[in-house]
């Protein structure tokens, strides 16, 4: 089945508010925002994270395994579709509706207090679950808060997970397995990421400089993003994803960037889209040594030097296993709740890296002259793994 996929309904909490229009303002701010100053995550140490302020749903009433802040997240982004999920399970059955979340923390937020509790005390905190940190407990919880009866799965890949999750929704729903999936992904702000990645010596501890000479790396950040995928036309298609693998190092990329070439050149065949049809490029911009000298090399060679592009980890953090579904639901706002086809800015010093191949970073305020209808969102991975995902706006919109 050839049938297209698309992305009917948006849900999305991050660093820029909790709903898809908040999050629009502040991607269209003026001046940047999303992230802020912590000092309670790394003991020393204040960072700039990429933090959810907003309130979130409790989730006491719930059994103790499905507690904890990534799925709060994932709650807050549901509850913003939850409307269509149940309109999907009255029209098709709760059987025809698949869950695919992406996700690389999940609950190890919850773990880290309960640890230092069994190791002060010689037992495990009441109130703590084990279940609370496997992978498998997102898609648990997105399945049993909605309703869902069909096939449910978490894929965890690192920073591609949740683009990744999308594709294999779109996969699902060609293959006629069922009728709906909701997926997207989430992850939660803990220690361990950001110890870990300080330990790779990758952490800004100021608001982080995608593609400049100046960059000195991340900003870890958290969220959640979700949609309801299906067959019937929405506002946005998801006409492609292309995915590859590196298999080069463990935390860094193939520097020769092959293997986001190869996802790029595939997302473009599957979307049936020549490179001077798109226009715009979400990077995946991490503000890394390694990445963004691998990004530069494989957009500028396959999409050359003149499509809009930019990073946009400096307004949200880099969600991890969120990222992919929160900077699609980013191109999902531009290409829908944009009126005046304003491009997502590229937020940074100005100062470009003349080692990098030359990119058309967009400068904040630009616009597009024409309405913008074709998109691109880069995510690559720990391990090589890649994902990259075409979006088109469609004539339901």
């Amino acid at each position: 089945m050839t049938a297209a996929v698309y992305l009917n309904g948006l849900g999305v909490v991050c660093a820029l508010g909790a709903d898809r229009h908040s999050v629009a303002k502040g991607l269209f701010a003026a001046a940047p925002g999303g992230l802020s100053d912590c000092d309670d995550v790394v003991r020393g140490r204040t960072l700039a994270l990429g933090r959810v302020r907003d309130a979130l749903p409790d989730l006491s009433a719930l059994p103790i395994s499905l507690r904890g802040r990534n799925n709060a997240l994932l709650d807050a982004a549901l509850v913003q579709i939850a409307p269509l999920v149940k309109q999907a399970i009255s029209q098709h059955g709760a059987e025809r509706v698949a869950v695919i979340i992406g996700t690389s923390t999940s609950g190890i937020g919850e773990t880290e207090p309960a640890l230092r509790a069994l190791q002060s005390d010689g037992q495990w905190p009441a109130g703590f679950s084990y279940g609370q940190q496997e992978m498998g407990s997102a898609a648990s919880f997105v399945r049993h808060r909605s309703g869902a009866g069909g096939p449910a799965w978490t894929l965890s890949t690192a920073c591609s997970s949740s683009a990744k999750a999308l594709a294999s929704a779109a996969r699902l729903l060609r293959a006629g397995v069922v009728d709906a999936v909701i997926a997207g992904g989430a992850d939660s702000l803990c220690h361990f990421t950001v110890a870990g990645f300080s330990a790779l010596e990758s952490i800004s501890a100021t608001r982080c400089l995608p593609f400049s000479r100046n960059r000195t790396g991340i900003n870890i950040g958290e969220g959640a993003a979700l949609f309801l995928l299906s067959r019937e036309p929405g506002p946005v298609q998801l006409a492609g994803w292309g995915e590859s693998s590196d298999a080069h190092h463990m935390s860094a990329p193939d520097p020769s960037g092959a293997g986001a070439t190869a996802a790029l050149l595939e997302a473009l065949q599957r979307a049936g889209w020549s490179p001077d049809e798109v226009d715009y490029i979400n990077l995946h911009g991490t503000a890394t040594r390694h990445n963004d000298a691998m990004e530069s090399r494989a957009v500028a060679g396959v999409l050359g030097s003149t499509v809009p592009a930019s990073s946009t980890k400096p307004l949200t953090g880099h969600a991890l296993g969120a990222s992919g579904a929160i900077e699609a639901a980013l191109c999902w706002i531009a290409l829908v709740d944009n009126p005046d086809n304003r491009l997502p800015p590229h937020w940074y010093d100005g100062d470009i890296d003349p080692d990098l191949p030359a990119l058309r970073l967009v400068t904040p305020g630009d616009c597009s002259p024409v309405p913008l209808q074709r998109m691109l969102s880069s995510s690559f991975a720990f391990g090589g793994s890649n994902a990259v995902l075409a979006l088109q706006r469609s004539t339901a919109a």
